[in-house]
């Protein structure tokens, strides 16, 4: 399930799936995101904007991409579905933790299409070894960390 180096993310014409764990990478800069966790991911979110086509370095598009959201970043999915969807990216609040809500989305896909690659986007550990276990490669945040301005 994981991406392979060089070749079509999305699997013989699939879209590669990339799962973001929004807290654990809002959480890797420390810039005052303590203060507003949903604004925090309200940028997190714009700056995924070119990704589900232009894919990330070393993962081409096109992608689906899923942030996970959490706490008080939670309202964040409401948002998305009330001002209309970005394609190919959208947001999913976890009813309670985000890492078990995204081995879940991991688990889901996997049953449904096996062959279909999986990247999640984490520094946690816990995590990591979580949706390894079931196929996913796995890239840290510092990956999302230079992505270029959304357009617009």
């Amino acid at each position: 399930m994981g991406a392979r180096e060089g070749g079509d993310a999305g699997g013989g014409g699939r879209r590669g799936l990339l799962v973001v764990d929004g807290a654990n990478v809002v959480g890797s800069v420390p810039d005052g995101w303590w203060r507003d966790r949903l604004g925090a991911a309200r940028r997190l979110r714009e700056a995924l904007r070119p990704v589900p086509e232009a894919g990330l370095p070393g993962l081409p598009g096109p992608l689906e991409v899923v942030l996970v959201v959490e706490g008080a970043a939670r309202p964040l999915a409401r948002e998305e579905r009330d001002g209309g969807p970005v394609p190919g990216l959208r947001v999913t609040a976890a009813p309670g933790s985000g890492d078990d809500r995204i081995v879940e989305l991991v688990a889901e896909e996997s049953g449904r299409d096996p062959g279909r690659p999986c990247t999640v986007v984490t520094a946690d550990r816990g995590l990591r070894e979580r949706v390894t276990a079931l196929g996913a490669a796995v890239l840290g945040p510092r990956t999302l960390r230079d992505l270029p301005p959304a357009p617009g």
